[in-house]
């Protein structure tokens, strides 16, 4: 089977996460990298593409170069990944969904709810595929969770407890740093920084490992950094489909936590926990009985679990092989199009533009009720409520 043409665009040279993303798409042999607008600097990007290995006629200055040279190409790309500052993601997303392409996009897809609904609508009339990048849902036992959801092993869902805390921005005296400093810009990061940042993967793996939708939330946001505009801490209650109580806090003030994106599901007979930083684990207690741990790669586990393991069992599992799954899973989204057929409903769980928009619709409510000193509110978009 040939190989499906990539492109990139971000994930430069010095990126955090460009090296992920290119690792991920090549992992299964679904993806070639033949195309990339790599740096917000012409020469730069076009001299990283080519030392990547590019060639250089595909190696472009900007987005819009690259949108040009394929657009009419024969092989031009299937599919691009879209890893710029979030206040770019909108501008040029549009812009290739409208020429036809597929698109995977890094969180958050947008900077408001607007231009979230307008993707959604826009991904809708092309046919064409927009996803959006919560690797973390890549992950065996995350795909493991939701399959026992689904089939009912917890019962009904009571609550959920997320949290997605790190110290990583707790010194003020590295406030300037530019890798940091960008995150509470409101210019460059929109209206919010922490929560958007990462409280929106705590949120969106509450509602992606349950199936359950965030209805309306209290929040309290804080800049515990007064020089910065945007918030560092958020606590959120929420509310969801079918009753569901939700609690989430957000931190990145939290000096001794690393990671720190945990989820926690309690239903009416039984619990599960899972934290990325030990995501070869996940713990299991039905009611009444023992607490099990099941380790990612033992045989038993659902459909789900099993496509997404990629090592033995007992072996390290990160996180550009989760980034893989969703690659994987776009790979034959993208080839069940082509060939007119569904799509294989095991690889059917990447994150898609609903749910970057559902994430944005939170967004705007955590802002909007922290200014409002915790009022509940709406956090469901305008379109689908």
């Amino acid at each position: 089977m040939a190989k499906l043409n990539w492109g990139m665009i971000g994930g430069g040279e010095g990126s955090q996460i460009g090296p992920a993303h290119r690792l991920s798409a090549g992992l299964d042999g679904e993806f070639s990298f033949v195309a990339g607008a790599l740096d917000h600097r012409p020469e730069a990007g076009r001299d990283y593409g080519r030392r990547l290995g590019l060639d250089p006629s595909r190696s472009y200055g900007d987005w819009r170069e690259m949108l040009e040279g394929e657009r009419a190409r024969p092989d031009r790309v299937d599919l691009v990944t879209v890893a710029t500052p979030n206040a770019t993601h909108f501008e040029i997303t549009r812009a290739f969904l409208r020429e036809g392409f597929h698109v995977l996009c890094e969180k958050p897809m947008t900077v408001t709810v607007a231009e979230g609904e307008e993707l959604v609508a826009l991904a809708r009339e092309t046919g064409r595929i927009l996803a959006v990048n919560y690797g973390y849902t890549g992950y065996a036992l995350v795909r493991h969770m939701r399959a026992m959801v689904a089939r009912g092993d917890l019962g009904r869902i009571r609550l959920v407890v997320a949290e997605f805390a790190h110290g990583h921005h707790a010194d003020a005296a590295n406030a300037d740093n530019p890798r940091v400093r960008w995150r509470y810009d409101p210019a460059q990061a929109g209206i919010s920084a922490q929560f958007a940042d990462c409280g929106i993967h705590a949120m969106h793996m509450a509602s992606y490992v349950t199936g359950l939708e965030v209805e309306r939330l209290s929040a309290d946001i804080v800049s515990c950094l007064p020089s910065r505009q945007l918030e560092d801490d958020a606590m959120v209650n929420f509310r969801m489909s079918g009753g569901t109580v939700g609690r989430l806090w957000s931190s990145s003030v939290a000096i001794g936590r690393m990671h720190g994106l945990t989820i926690q599901v309690f239903g009416e007979t039984g619990g599960l926990r899972w934290a990325q930083e030990q995501p070869n684990q996940l713990h299991y207690m039905p009611l009444n009985g023992r607490m099990q741990i099941i380790e990612r790669g033992e045989g038993n586990l659902s459909p789900e679990a099993d496509r997404a393991s990629r090592v033995t069992v007992g072996h390290a599992e990160g996180m550009p092989l989760a980034f893989a799954n969703i690659y994987r899973d776009l790979a034959e989204a993208i080839r069940a199009r082509a060939e007119g057929r569904a799509v294989d409903p095991v690889a059917d769980q990447y994150p898609k533009a609903e749910d970057g928009l559902r994430s944005m619709a939170a967004v705007a409510a955590v802002v909007a009720s922290g200014k409002a000193g915790g009022e509940w509110v709406d956090a469901r978009p305008p379109m689908f409520r």
